[in-house]
C-alpha cells in the first residue's frame, strides 16, 4: 500500500476546527502556524479586551504580514509565504 503525499488535518484556530490537505512533509508548518495564531490571538484578546473575535483576528494579520516585511528585507521568505498564504487561504474559506 502506497502512502499518500497529503493527508488531512486538523487545526484548532481561535476555537474553530480547520481541517485542512497537507502535504506530509508541510504539516509541521501548519501546526506551528496554528500556534503562533492561536498564541497572536490570545496575547490581543487580553491586551485589548471587550473588542470582537474578528478584530483580534485582524490585529494577527497584521503582526504576520509585519513579521513577514521585516523578515523580507533580510531574506526571502517566499516558500514560507506561500504555505501561510495557502493556510489564510483556506482559513477564510472556512470562515464563510
Amino acid at each position: 500500500m502506497e502512502v499518500s503525499d497529503t493527508l488531512k488535518i486538523t487545526l484548532k484556530l481561535c476555537g474553530q476546527n480547520f481541517s485542512i490537505d497537507a502535504k506530509r512533509d508541510e504539516e509541521i508548518f501548519y501546526r506551528n502556524a496554528e500556534k503562533f495564531i492561536n498564541k497572536q490571538h490570545t496575547h490581543y484578546a487580553n491586551t485589548y479586551a471587550g473588542q470582537q473575535s474578528n478584530v483580534y483576528l485582524l490585529m494577527t494579520l497584521i503582526d504576520i504580514a509585519v513579521r513577514y516585511e521585516k523578515s523580507k528585507a533580510s531574506g526571502n521568505l517566499e516558500p514560507i509565504m506561500a504555505q501561510l498564504n495557502g493556510l489564510i487561504n483556506e482559513v477564510n474559506e472556512a470562515l464563510k
